[in-house]
């Protein structure tokens, strides 16, 4: 019994936790929803911003004191500007989505909205592809997936 209860909490933590999407699977997946070569971002320089925001973790959240704002999903996509939480004040909402949908395991939602990002503002709208990624040799982040 305390083995099943044991197993039972276990895998309620890895449902809270989301999932960490593994680096090749992620590096299919952005290929597939058209991520390489959008707006001139390699696949790799997509591998490097979900691996420098999230961890490759669709359920990732980090809340920014400063204005109140929360980032979300792999991309850490920022309530103040592109999706709405419903606690951010003045929120735009520019990709018009909840910004519990950049939480769920299908990541389709999250790039449509990051495509939205990219082609209003470039990769640089977000500062860890700035700090981690631009002008560095990325081929790690792709290295070894069958693409």
């Amino acid at each position: 019994m305390k083995a099943l209860l044991t197993l039972g909490l276990l895998l309620l933590s890895v449902t809270v936790q989301g999932k960490v999407i593994e680096r090749c699977e992620l590096a299919r997946t952005l290929k597939r929803l058209g991520l390489d070569g959008f707006r001139g971002a390699s696949l790799a320089n997509w591998m490097c911003l979900a691996k420098w925001e999230s961890g490759y973790n669709t359920r990732a959240t980090n809340y920014n004191r400063p204005d109140r704002s929360t980032d979300y999903g792999i991309f850490q996509i920022n309530s103040h500007y592109w999706c709405n939480d419903g606690k951010t004040p003045g929120a735009v909402n520019a990709c018009r989505i909840p910004c519990k949908a950049l939480l769920q395991d299908d990541i389709t939602q999250a790039v449509a909205c990051a495509k939205q990002i990219v082609t209003k503002q470039g990769l640089g709208a977000w500062v860890a592809w700035k700090k981690h990624c631009q002008h560095k040799d990325l081929t790690q982040y792709v290295k070894g997936c069958r693409l």
